[in-house]
């Protein structure tokens, strides 16, 4: 049996930020995964440059770019370790990285810089890491948390969960993490894909799947009141669906059932833009259309309203207005998404009810759970990424306050 202060299980960007700090603060620290390779999904994220935070994160209201069950819980561990603290980190690492948009960082160079800073940080540390290892099972008793795994048993007082979610399970994602919470009776809030395409019925999309690869930007909404998620962004057509910033951004807010209500032109009037071209224009409709719209989306639109075959001057004022209506207020209900194929992140996880977000503790003494198996799903564009990072530093400084105690 080999014994350290903390047990890590999950190698991806909470659990080796969480090993790194925790183990400079004076912890013996064991990180696990049982995959081959070490930060895949960092790896591959960002087109491979690692989106690793977003700039605009407002640490005074950090939820307003997060979504959960329980909205405030972000608010201590985001607001403790900020972007700034970690581009810091980057900065005495020699990483160079640049703004791309919206406040998203990236690499300059590649996603292995990021993953060598973390090695680094967990060298700096004195981290034991178990890569590949799968853990067997996990029992409770007076001396903590004993783990049964391929590399042997191994005994901690603290058990940190940093597995991440259910999304693109070809590079190792399982519900180990979740399964872990039912074991010691933690509530887990129901999960879904979220930063997801969204995918329509096949006779429906039909008129529209020849439009794939199509972008364009929109304001996209769906959802009310307080559940309501709206977003500017670009949308981009699929064989399927959509997808895009947009629809990624949206498909967090969207339930099953629910319309998506889209604004092909949000920076135009298009009535009156219309209304005043009738007064010269003898040109058909359609290709007027095809002046504010990109021609194959107003060529595959024309098709399906002979309203659009005729010339502009002859066509009505209410039949240019039910168009514009159309246009800027385009509603239609997905069927699904593309699922934890193509999900970034996953929604819902274990509740944040049942943790502290002082420390990132369960209810279960000395089980912490941090980044995406938490009910904490972040914006696309470096948040979810941000909140592993604020999660895992608030819970290494716990796990060290605790042995302080002790």
């Amino acid at each position: 049996m080999q014994h350290f202060d903390v047990v890590i299980v999950g190698a991806g960007a909470a659990g080796l930020f969480c090993a790194g700090v925790a183990g400079q603060l004076g912890q013996k620290v064991l990180l696990i995964d049982h995959a081959e390779k070490v930060a895949e999904k960092i790896r591959i994220s960002g087109g491979g440059r690692a989106n690793f935070t977003n700039r605009d994160l407002d640490p005074r209201a950090p939820q307003k770019h997060f979504l959960s069950d329980n909205p405030h819980f972000c608010r201590s561990a985001l607001s403790r370790y900020t972007p700034s603290d970690f581009t810091a980190l980057l900065t005495r690492h020699g990483v160079p990285f640049h703004e791309k948009h919206k406040g998203q960082l990236f690499c300059d160079r590649s996603a292995e810089d990021l993953i060598k800073v973390l090695l680094r940080e967990c060298e700096a540390g004195g981290v034991t890491r178990w890569q590949p290892c799968t853990v067997h099972s996990v029992a409770h008793g007076a001396d903590g948390y004993t783990l049964s795994t391929a590399n042997g048993s191994v005994c901690a007082p603290a058990l940190v969960v940093a597995t991440g979610g259910l999304p693109i399970p070809k590079i190792g994602a399982t519900d180990w993490g979740l399964r872990l919470a039912k074991q010691f009776k933690l509530p887990v809030v129901p999960t879904r894909p979220a930063l997801v395409p969204l995918t329509f019925d096949e006779a429906q999309w039909a008129p529209f799947a020849e439009l794939a690869g199509l972008a364009l930007p929109v304001h996209i909404e769906t959802g009310e009141k307080k559940a309501k998620g709206q977003f500017d962004e670009d949308l981009l057509f699929t064989h399927r669906g959509l997808s895009g910033p947009a629809v990624l951004q949206i498909s967090s807010y969207w339930r099953e059932g629910q319309p998506l209500r889209l604004n092909l032109l949000p920076t135009a009037d298009v009535l009156a833009v219309l209304t005043e071209r009738k007064l010269s224009s003898r040109r058909l409709l359609a290709n007027e259309l095809a002046t504010l719209l990109p021609s194959r989306l107003a060529d595959t639109w024309a098709q399906h309203d002979p309203l659009l075959q005729r010339p502009l001057n002859e066509v009505p004022d209410k039949a240019l207005a039910r168009l514009a209506q159309a246009l800027q207020q385009w509603q239609l209900t997905p069927t699904g998404t593309e699922g934890y194929r193509k999900a970034e992140v996953m929604a819902g996880g274990v509740d944040t009810k049942a943790l502290s977000s002082q420390t990132l503790e369960s209810k279960q003494p000395g089980l912490y759970f941090i980044g995406e198996v938490t009910d904490v799903t972040g914006w696309l564009g470096g948040y979810n990424v941000q909140w592993a990072w604020a999660s895992a530093f608030a819970c290494a400084r716990a796990l060290a306050e605790r042995v302080n105690r002790a």
